[in-house]
């Protein structure tokens, strides 16, 4: 019987019966994959806000109206995942305070309802008022519902929403690293996971999202100036992917450190986590996250700060980075959140997972929810457009001429 015991723990992709089951699914992938998005992207809003980076200015709005598409997105995951919805609002009603998940509600509701509407609220209330007055029709309505009845434009009110702003901005930071680093803390917490408990999980998680908000929104941003045929503005498109490729190093960094790590202190569930990246996780970890979504990308972002080649050039390589890194970043919450539950709690097996195409927390589930923050973002910059006729962008809290591309 011994005998047969070990022949059997000697087949890869043994596991003791009952011992695995996946609980989490796709949808649970996207979930801090969505969150990252916002995270990242209201980082790059505040680098033009806070920080005075000017060259970011074409994709300052457009980043705080990609953050809120998002984040309303951001907790459908979760919803669908939990089978009953309705049960959410008890973290609200009955909060619990040792609970991450409830913590989070409170977090996800300051930063959506005071952090961000708040400050694109202020940021476009002279373009509302503007149009509330000069628009009819349910438009108008909408418009006129947006001033929530303050219709004061003076160069005193406009200075006072400019440094309101500025402030609430700066609030926002710490607020957008608490919201995406308490996911890697859930994960990063459970003692009982040798893959997930680790005290860089937090960390990585923030860094990634950074790397992956700054990478969506210079494809949204280049896909907007396609679709509206206005040129690309490449300074900003130099900028932005010079930050990208700063972050992008301090997150290669972080997960390096941590595997090395792991080699290093080589635990007790050490050689089963080998096992797993070299079969089960190899794709999606070695080849996907590491290679194509990390070591490529910085390859040619290191190789356009040395050498100087053509705008269209540096068009494509920005965009070939920008989709491999949210690529990368993906298969990195994949192999967190899937490779995590793969291997048996007796570290003697690995069990496999098939996404299934259909049903609630399937793949066409999951990108029916990631599809849906980009048609938000469409009529919010259709309501709000980020832009005006030249391809520039002009902050409306401070004194300036009223804005041309309205349209």
């Amino acid at each position: 019987m011994d005998s047969l015991s070990h022949a059997l723990h000697a087949i890869q992709g043994y596991i003791y019966p009952n011992e695995v089951e996946l609980h989490w699914s796709v949808l649970i992938v996207l979930y801090p994959y969505v969150t990252g998005l916002v995270a990242g992207a209201f980082i790059l809003a505040s680098l033009e806000r806070v920080f005075n980076v000017r060259e970011l200015k074409p994709t300052y709005r457009l980043a705080l109206l990609a953050a809120l598409a998002f984040l309303l997105t951001a907790t459908l995951p979760l919803l669908a995942h939990l089978g009953h919805p309705e049960r959410a609002f008890s973290i609200l009603f009955t909060p619990s305070l040792h609970s991450a998940m409830a913590v989070f509600g409170f977090v996800y509701a300051w930063y959506l309802m005071v952090v961000l509407l708040l400050e694109i609220w202020l940021d476009y209330r002279k373009f509302i008022v503007e149009k509330a007055l000069s628009t009819g029709g349910p438009k108008g309505l909408l418009y006129r519902l947006m001033t929530l009845g303050v219709f004061d434009v003076s160069e005193k009110a406009l200075l006072f929403d400019d440094r309101f702003g500025k402030f609430i901005t700066i609030i926002g930071i710490p607020s957008a690293f608490l919201l995406h680093g308490y996911v890697g803390f859930i994960f990063g917490s459970v003692k009982a996971n040798p893959w997930w408990s680790t005290v860089m999980m937090p960390v990585i998680f923030l860094f990634s999202a950074v790397v992956s908000g700054i990478a969506m929104v210079a494809i949204i941003y280049m896909a907007s100036c396609a679709v509206r045929r206005v040129p690309v503005d490449m300074p900003c498109m130099d900028a932005l992917t010079k930050y990208l490729f700063y972050v992008l190093i301090l997150d290669f960094s972080l997960e390096s450190l941590d595997v090395i790590h792991r080699i290093y202190e080589a635990e007790e569930s050490f050689a089963i986590i080998s096992t797993m990246v070299a079969g089960r996780l190899f794709v999606t970890l070695v080849v996907v996250q590491f290679i194509l979504g990390t070591i490529v990308p910085l390859l040619l972002l290191g190789f356009l700060q040395l050498v100087r080649v053509g705008e269209r050039a540096r068009r494509i390589i920005y965009v070939a980075d920008s989709v491999l890194i949210l690529l990368g970043v993906f298969a990195m919450r994949w192999n967190v959140v899937i490779g995590g539950q793969l291997f048996s709690k007796s570290f003697k097996g690995l069990t496999t997972y098939k996404p299934e195409l259909a049903g609630s927390e399937g793949i066409l589930a999951a990108a029916a929810i990631f599809v849906l923050p980009f048609l938000i973002l469409a009529f919010l910059a259709y309501l709000l457009p980020p832009w005006t006729h030249g391809g520039d962008e002009a902050r409306h809290s401070a004194p300036a001429p009223a804005p041309g591309g309205a349209g």
